[in-house]
């Protein structure tokens, strides 16, 4: 096995409004956001119980890592994933919470 792939994560300033809305439009996306964002420290994948396949999991993982919402960390061979709450309330003020709320306020 080769070295491990250096995972992209855009700086606060790198943040895009619209690649963040995109990231939280799947509904399975949003439920590990809501996840993340209970959490009181980072979770492994194994640890969300998504409803779907790991793979497709991973897909999510890596939209949501991409777009910046979430952090992701390795040790050995899981990933740990955290909401960037700090980076996104900075950027842009209120929306994680806006849109969390009117996800619960749908259901």
């Amino acid at each position: 096995m080769g070295p491990p792939m250096e995972l992209r994560f855009p700086t606060r300033d790198e943040l895009r409004l619209v690649d963040v809305l995109h990231a939280l439009s799947d509904p399975v996306r949003l439920q590990m956001v809501r996840s993340l964002d209970r959490a009181d420290g980072a979770l492994a994948c194994v640890e969300l119980l998504l409803p779907v396949s790991k793979s497709t999991g991973s897909h999510h993982f890596k939209v949501l890592r991409e777009a910046g919402v979430v952090y992701c960390r390795e040790k050995g061979t899981r990933r740990y994933y955290t909401l960037r709450r700090d980076d996104l309330d900075a950027r842009f003020p209120g929306l994680i919470d806006a849109v969390l709320l009117a996800d619960a306020n749908a259901s």
